[in-house]
């Protein structure tokens, strides 16, 4: 059994997963698990020293089954103490690695720790200025993390692994579910991974927001506590209040200046809620925008979810790059 192993997930990341495996050189076991990449992703992770897993696209591809049958296929290589599962568009921080484990090693009841995540260029757009703000979250004892995480392979096993049919959302799905199986869970002080969200157009973000609502329906759905207030807001902000205001527009001008009314109010206080938590007055108010359109494609995610569960169909990513 290796002690530290390292499962990197990828679906056409090209230069970006070429930088992630570039700063996992020298790891004692390194797994690529690709979702039918067509960009040499595959001859790159091999040519890099990975042991890869090529995912059979009969089934529909998702991180969370990406992340199972990485360890699975671990397990059949002989296991690990400790499994970092890391996204395939991240950049390890040197030093990580041997901080994550001795974190583990000095406390038995810790069943996972992460550490800060940010962007690589978050000057390159808005939409990465944005994605770069959304990561930053205190150190300390958590509920649950994003996707760049290192857990104890025991504790994995015991909360059952990633559910494959979560395409977005996974990481919080498999977080609840392993502190509900009595393990803590940590964020170290320090940097973890550099991401590259590489979102330069509108229509990516959009995108990138769909694939939320749709993890707020559908975690929501198998936690009903967790998501809860994301989950009211999209209703009120995305469909009732919008509602209200075709409704105002026909029969009273009222009503529509009130909805008017309620969407500058929320705007303004995202606004100053955010100044509050440090940042600038430009970025501020770009931040509180997005925060109030993403309410549109949020719904739109979670209506998609609803009515693929309603059909029995399979739930299939959103891909936003």
């Amino acid at each position: 059994m290796s002690r530290f192993a390292v499962i990197a997930i990828g679906r056409n990341e090209g230069a970006r997963l070429a930088r992630c495996l570039a700063s996992l050189a020298g790891t004692e076991r390194l797994i690529y698990v690709d979702s039918g990449s067509r960009d040499g992703s595959v001859s790159l992770a091999r040519a890099a020293g990975a042991h890869v897993v090529e995912l059979d696209p009969a089934r529909p591809f998702t991180a969370a089954r990406a992340r199972k049958e990485g360890f699975e296929a671990l397990e059949r290589l002989g296991g690990a103490e400790y499994v970092f599962f890391v996204d395939g568009d991240c950049e390890v921080v040197a030093g990580f690695v041997e901080d994550s484990a001795a974190a583990l090693d000095a406390d038995p009841a810790l069943g996972l720790v992460t550490g800060w995540r940010s962007e690589i260029a978050p000057g390159a757009s808005i939409y990465n200025a944005l994605c770069d703000f959304e990561w930053h979250r205190p150190a300390g004892e958590i509920v649950t993390c994003g996707g760049d995480m290192v857990v104890r392979a025991e504790a994995y096993r015991q909360a059952g692994g990633f559910d494959p049919q979560v395409i977005a959302a996974e990481d919080d799905e498999f977080c609840l579910r392993l502190a509900g199986a009595g393990w803590k869970l940590r964020r170290l002080p320090i940097p973890m991974t550099r991401h590259d969200a590489a979102m330069t157009r509108f229509s990516q973000w959009w995108r990138r927001a769909v694939r939320s609502g749709h993890g707020f329906a559908q975690v929501g759905a198998l936690h009903p506590e967790f998501f809860r207030a994301e989950r009211r807001r999209v209703w009120l902000y995305g469909l009732v209040l919008p509602l209200a205001l075709l409704a105002g527009l026909v029969w009273s001008g009222w009503l529509a200046l009130a909805v008017v009314a309620l969407y500058g109010v929320s705007y303004l206080r995202s606004a100053w809620g955010l100044r509050r938590a440090g940042l600038g007055a430009r970025m501020a108010a770009h931040q509180a925008l997005f925060l109030s359109l993403s309410k549109f494609p949020n719904l739109i995610g979670m209506l998609t979810y609803y009515w693929r569960r309603a059909r029995a169909d399979d739930m299939r990513i959103i891909e936003y790059k």
